[in-house]
């Protein structure tokens, strides 16, 4: 069995704040090691329970966050950022499962460092008429591909959000959100343990299927009429309203592969001080 780790790092153990996930803070130095400390648990969880082969993409923002020298020997880590699927960068290589690690609510929504792809800047996405983060965007593309989402770590209304586009995944929750910027966290040790025996339960659900493959819809609201002026330059997309765009696509690899394109161009048309 060949599993896939989707591994952001807003919902890891004990993150809470900005300079947290920023590459080069004092903060960040020491929370990559508990991120590490995260996808290391998953991995020996999933090897304890027949996995054979485990693919952790690391997929948070320039995705050069995990430590390699310190990641469990059995797995191989993809790392570096323009990868054609982004986050689900290896979804499409005969996986018999995924892993969503660190995974945090969508734009708009309650949760700890909630966002959908540009850190601010979007107020909403909505998928197929559905409000949708990273997590519901991801499904849908793992879906496409006949993939299981497997488990959810992330904060309790991450993990909450999770039965609502994967049903059947087991969740941990790290940390129970008090607002954007404040969560009560659970130690290391503690999440340590619970994503291990999570995980091995949740190697239950892996096995491939049959994909889905069907058109879908996605529109996106932004905090500034520029930002969406700036999206609709992109061919397909239409403006909607002064702050809203939307499009259709074929498919969700599609769909997933334009709004990257979106969210890039939008977030170089947002200045430092006004957005």
């Amino acid at each position: 069995m060949r599993i896939l780790i989707s591994a952001d790092m807003e919902g890891a153990t004990g993150v809470t704040g900005v300079d947290d996930v920023i590459a080069g803070t004092e903060p960040w130095r020491r929370f990559r090691e508990l991120f590490t400390g995260d996808v290391n648990a998953c991995v020996s969880g999933l090897f304890a329970a027949g996995a054979t082969e485990t693919l952790v993409n690391e997929a948070h923002s320039v995705q050069r966050h995990l430590l390699l020298e310190r990641l469990d020997g059995r797995a191989r880590m993809l790392t570096g950022r323009h990868k054609p699927l982004s986050m689900m960068e290896g979804v499409d290589s005969g996986v018999d499962g995924v892993v969503f690690l660190g995974y945090h609510t969508g734009a708009g929504a309650e949760g700890v460092l909630s966002h959908t792809y540009m850190e601010s800047g979007l107020s909403g996405v909505w998928l197929d008429g559905i409000h949708a983060s990273e997590g519901r965007l991801n499904a849908a593309l793992a879906t496409e591909h006949g993939v299981p989402v497997l488990l959810v770590t992330g904060d309790d209304l991450t993990c909450v959000e999770a039965g609502s586009y994967a049903p059947e995944c087991r969740t941990v929750p790290v940390k129970e959100c008090v607002s954007r910027y404040a969560a009560v966290c659970s130690t290391p040790e503690r999440t340590s343990s619970a994503i291990r025996t999570t995980a091995s339960d949740a190697m239950g659900l892996a096995g491939r299927g049959e994909g889905e493959v069907e058109p879908h819809r996605v529109e996106l609201e932004f905090t500034g009429t520029h930002l969406a002026a700036a999206a609709a330059l992109v061919p397909t997309v239409e403006q909607l309203s002064p702050r809203r765009v939307g499009f259709d696509a074929a498919d969700m690899t599609t769909a997933m592969k334009t709004f990257k394109v979106i969210t890039t161009v939008a977030s170089k048309a947002a200045q430092d001080t006004y957005g």
